[in-house]
This record gives C-alpha cells, sequence and structure tokens, in this order.
C-alpha cells in the first residue's frame, strides 16, 4: 500500500476505480478538486449523448459513464439533459433492424448463466434500497458495484445465449442507475443511463424492457417541463412493444402520456389517456407480466391520475384518486402521493387540510434521500405563501423540524 501512495504522489499512477472514490469521500472533494480526474482526456465521449452505433460501443460508452460517475467527473454530475437525444434515441430504436447478437468473445472472464443472475439479484437489492431510502442513498455504492463488478463481464467471453440475458439484466441495472440519478436531479446523467440501457435492451431483444426505459424517459421528460417530448416518448414506448406489450405495460405507457397531456392543458386528451390505462389494467394478468413492472398496480395509477387532475386544476378529482394512492408498501411512491394530496386539498381551498397532509408526507418521508421529494416540497412552500392563514404558519414551525423541509427552504431561497 505504501509503494502504491508513493507512486500517486509521484504522478506516476493515479488512484484506480475503487481507491479514488474512497479518497474524494474521505477529504471531502471531487476527483477534480484532487487531481485524480484521468477522465479529463475523454471529456468529448463522455459528455456525448449520440446513442450507440454497436454494443461494443454500448459496452465501451457506459463503462466510462459509471467510472466517471464513481469519480465524481463534475461536468457530467452537473449535465442538463439533451432534447434532441430523446429524438434521436427513440426514432433509432423504433427503426433499428434485426438486433445486433452480442459477439461471442473469446477472451476475458467466462460468464455464465449464474453471473448474471448475480447482477440481478444485487441490482434487486439496490432498487429496494432506492425505493426505501432515495436514489441518493445508495447511488454512489450501486454505481460502485457496475464498474468494479459488472464491467469485466460485458468485456469476459460469452455466448449468444449468455451474452443476450447479460446484456438486458445490465440494461435494467442501467436503467435503476438512470432512476436513482433522476432521483437526485442529476438530470444529464440520468438521460445519458437511460440512452445506453436503451441500446443495451435493444441488442439483448428486450423490447418490453426498451419500451419501459422509454418510459422513463417520459416521466424525466415531464419533471424537466418538456411535455410535448414526453407525450411523444410515452406513445413511441407504445407503439415500439405493441407486438409484445403487456396490459400493465400499456397502462403505464398510457398513464405517461396522460401526465404530458396533462402538463400540456389538454384535458380531454388526458382523460383519454387515462381511460385506456385503466382499461389496460383491468386486463392484466400478473402471471404474463414482467417481474420487474409489477410495482405498477391500481395504487400507481391513482398516483399517477392524481397528479393529473391536479394539473388540470380538478382539484377535488385529484384528492379522490390520491386518496387511493397510498400503498403502504412503496415509501417514495406513497410520499408523492401524499403531496399531491396535500397539493390537491390546498387548490381547493381546504388549507388546514393540506397542512396536516404535508405534515404526513414529511413524517413518512424522514428517511428519504431524495432531490424530487424536496422539489415537491418547494412546490408546496411556494403555493402556501400566497395563502394567508394561521395553519400555515402552525405549518412551517413544525415543518421546520424536518431535514427534507429545510433542504426545501434552501432551495426556495436560492
Amino acid at each position: 500500500m505504501k509503494r502504491r501512495i508513493a507512486s500517486w504522489e509521484n504522478g506516476h499512477s493515479v488512484p484506480d476505480d475503487f481507491y479514488g472514490p474512497l479518497l474524494c469521500e474521505v477529504f471531502g472533494l471531487s476527483a477534480v478538486e484532487l487531481g485524480l480526474n484521468h477522465e479529463s482526456g475523454r471529456d468529448a465521449s463522455l459528455m456525448d449523448v449520440s446513442y450507440p452505433a454497436s454494443p461494443d460501443d454500448a459496452i465501451e460508452a457506459v463503462g466510462r459513464l459509471w467510472r466517471a460517475d464513481l469519480n465524481r467527473y463534475e461536468p457530467l454530475l452537473q449535465a442538463e439533459p439533451s432534447e434532441p437525444a430523446w429524438n434521436e434515441a427513440s426514432l433509432r430504436w423504433l427503426v433499428a433492424p434485426e438486433p445486433t447478437i452480442p459477439r461471442q468473445r473469446q477472451a476475458g472472464t467466462r460468464v455464465g448463466l449464474g453471473d448474471v443472475a448475480a447482477i440481478k439479484t444485487t441490482a434487486d437489492m439496490f432498487a429496494e434500497l432506492d425505493d426505501r431510502f432515495g436514489g441518493d442513498h445508495a447511488r454512489h455504492a450501486a454505481i460502485q458495484y457496475l464498474s468494479t463488478e459488472v464491467t469485466p463481464l460485458l468485456h469476459g467471453k460469452y455466448t449468444e445465449q449468455v451474452g443476450r440475458a447479460l446484456f438486458s439484466t445490465v440494461a435494467e441495472a442501467t436503467l435503476l442507475a438512470g432512476w436513482m440519478s433522476y432521483d437526485a436531479c442529476r438530470h444529464g446523467l440520468a438521460q445519458r443511463y437511460f440512452l445506453q440501457a436503451l441500446r443495451l435492451a435493444q441488442d439483448a431483444n428486450d423490447r418490453r424492457l426498451a419500451g419501459s426505459i422509454l418510459s422513463a424517459m417520459s416521466h424525466q421528460a415531464t419533471f424537466l417541463g418538456r411535455y410535448t417530448q414526453a407525450a411523444t416518448l410515452a406513445r413511441a414506448a407504445l407503439m415500439g412493444i405493441s407486438p409484445v406489450a403487456t396490459p400493465t405495460l400499456r397502462a403505464q405507457f398510457h398513464a405517461m402520456e396522460a401526465r404530458a397531456l396533462a402538463r400540456t392543458g389538454d384535458v380531454r386528451a388526458c382523460e383519454a389517456a387515462l381511460t385506456a390505462a385503466t382499461k389496460a389494467l383491468e386486463s392484466r394478468n400478473t402471471d404474463d407480466e414482467p417481474e420487474w413492472i409489477s410495482y405498477f398496480d391500481e395504487a400507481e395509477l391513482a398516483a399517477e391520475a392524481a397528479h393529473c387532475f391536479r394539473d388540470v386544476n380538478s382539484a377535488r378529482r385529484a384528492v379522490a384518486h390520491a386518496e387511493n394512492a397510498m400503498s403502504g408498501s412503496h415509501v417514495r411512491s406513497d410520499f408523492f402521493a401524499t403531496m399531491v394530496l396535500a397539493d390537491a386539498h390546498l387548490r381547493a381551498g381546504d388549507v388546514e387540510e393540506a397542512c396536516r397532509v404535508a405534515l404526513d408526507a414529511l413524517d413518512l418521508g424522514e428517511q428519504l434521500k431524495s432531490a424530487r421529494c424536496v422539489s415537491y416540497l418547494a412546490e408546496f412552500g411556494q403555493n402556501l405563501s400566497r395563502v394567508g392563514n394561521t395553519a400555515t404558519q402552525d405549518f412551517r414551525e413544525r415543518a421546520a423540524e424536518h431535514r427534507l423541509w429545510q433542504a426545501a427552504d434552501r432551495v426556495s431561497s436560492v
């Protein structure tokens, strides 16, 4: 270890993907600030948001992203999303020829289905942590696992069958990295993860997963105010997997379209999309659905509908749906649904009930590390500031004890 440190100090080498992040954490500085950033020569490729041209390009690109993220490469962490990239990715995927078979590599680590199963189990563990504690809780650990453990497998030796399974599983794990980064409001980084996940899913010939990735892009685009693009992405997801779509996937894609349409003010189209989502979900057979979409149930659809009716200023309908959106098993989703309920009560003029419900949300979200949750609270606080009521002052005094509200106050004051 002494020789390793001496080599760093003398400039003969730089800390690798394991030691670099540890040093950043110990000193509380970024890789750039510590002079450890060895990605600077590849700025152009790291900041590229184009759709990978081949499976090999996707492997190289996602590996670079994991490594740069792990080493806290600031230009990437602070990057803004690109609207043209959404257009390119959805079109390239829709018109793609037959999937390219992951080449049967003859060198590197031999990879089997057991290795793929290990990635799946580990990613599921991180997904559970993400759901319970928010994207910022274990995001760095998830990226470290992908960079150090999964990268060698992608560069390993595997058959066509194993390659398909590997690409699909890594696409799902990269989608999770995208969701966690999105929840942390690292939007340019999240978009890049979504794009790489889509390409990996394409090469795995996993069209259902690819559609779900486009749906995630739609969700992010709506959050960022790109409503027309969000609706287009949701429609592309539905169109692209039409031959293999399941009822639950169709329901989710229609719901994402409805979310975007609500923000554009197209009430009729929004209600039509919600009706289509409801009908699709009513016909589902859970035995035929992918395991990773099982979370999207009646409570999730009610939460999406509550968002929609809140956004079209139909407060009473938003309240009714939000009250049916509490699953009791998904902490962050329940937090969002509770905040939508608080917003709906506020828009309906019931200030005291809005404040009571918002306090419930703060209690529920006490363990969450999520910039998106903070943004919901900041928006509620701004709306509340327009209301002159003694209940609001009492609410602010009680809310001030909560970490998430303190963070929301900081956001609002910027």
